[in-house]
């Protein structure tokens, strides 16, 4: 585990977590976290409370106002770039393959160590996507190996357009589909299901296209990356898992937006709606991550509500700020 140096991000620092070798026989695999503040400015050792983000599929951490946000409400910043993704990509190795969503227990359980370390706050866990799915799976493992008490030091989790099923025609998550993904899974993992878009939901993100962000396009291309047969397997393998029931052991708000909308080469045509995942399916299987569920629909909200445009994503933090108004006085009630 090496030390703390400059991120790529102006007033971010990262360091970089050896895995050893991948076995998925892509090399040596490293995770890198990224915390806001510099690692002697004393900011996390007065701090009673953090938070881990965890980025989703084509994706990574870069969203500064969100870091701000939190750290406006007294929470010590850091966000996990998983192996293979963002600043952990390495050369050789094909973004965001895994065969395996277990695989990174041990990078977030590291960087759960390096948070706890430096202060005796109370973590609150936060997944997007894909990552609130890793998150949530990891959480209700954790739960288990501590013999149901989970990790003392997590107390909440929130979780951003989670995905919780696979979207599109019923036959894809049919009996059939499921065979024979996973015999794809085993004998052709890294051949290609879907190929990367022209664009759309990415070109209502970035400020090249119609969006108001600015992120490294190398690390988030516009059309995302592929999805492969070996990745998707594994997705499917975590959401069968969430659908028999989780128990994260912890209050977890869900946010998302209020409808989906189909993706289209236009931006100008989805820029108010998740174009990425179907709503309905975060609506019926929020029930499965376990007790003491808030799940709050935002208004034309993207598929990230903290970058749907400005009514939305104002509506997005006012949600998250009742959430962390209920979950700080829960915590000082809890820990006095």
């Amino acid at each position: 585990m090496s030390g703390w140096e400059p991120d790529v991000l102006p007033g971010y620092w990262q360091r970089t977590f050896a895995l050893g070798p991948d076995p998925d026989g892509e090399g040596d695999l490293e995770a890198t976290l990224v915390r806001r503040g510099g690692p002697g400015d004393g900011a996390d050792a007065a701090a009673r409370h953090a938070v881990l983000m965890v980025h989703g599929f084509t994706d990574y951490f870069f969203n500064t106002e969100l870091a701000d946000h939190f750290d406006a409400r007294g929470f010590a910043f850091y966000a996990l770039d998983l192996h293979k993704c963002g600043r952990s990509h390495r050369e050789g190795q094909t973004p965001h393959f895994t065969t395996d969503l277990a695989r990174y227990d041990a990078e977030l359980e590291q960087a759960l160590a390096v948070i706890t370390q430096a202060s005796p706050a109370r973590v609150l866990v936060y997944g997007h996507s894909a990552g609130g799915l890793v998150v949530s799976l990891w959480l209700d493992r954790l739960r288990g190996r501590a013999d149901a008490a989970g990790h003392p030091s997590v107390s909440g989790l929130i979780l951003n357009s989670p995905w919780l099923d696979l979207q599109g025609p019923a036959i894809l998550r049919s009996a059939p589909t499921s065979a024979v993904l996973r015999a794809m899974g085993r004998l052709r993992k890294r051949s290609v299901v879907r190929r990367p878009s022209q664009g759309g939901y990415g070109t209502t993100l970035h400020s090249d296209y119609a969006g108001e962000f600015d992120y490294d396009l190398t690390w988030k291309p516009v059309g995302g990356f592929p999805v492969t047969f070996g990745w998707i397997h594994a997705i499917r393998r975590g959401q069968a898992r969430l659908h028999r029931g989780l128990d994260v052991g912890v209050p977890n708000l869900i946010l998302r937006s209020d409808r989906s909308v189909r993706e289209v080469a236009d931006p100008d045509l989805i820029q108010r709606g998740d174009a990425v995942l179907d709503v309905a399916q975060i609506a019926r299987w929020a029930g499965c991550i376990g007790n003491r569920t808030t799940v709050a629909p935002i208004v034309d909200a993207k598929h990230d509500v903290f970058l749907s445009v400005p009514e939305s994503r104002r509506a997005a933090y006012a949600e998250l700020d009742r959430w962390l108004d209920w979950y700080l006085t829960n915590e000082s009630e809890r820990h006095g």
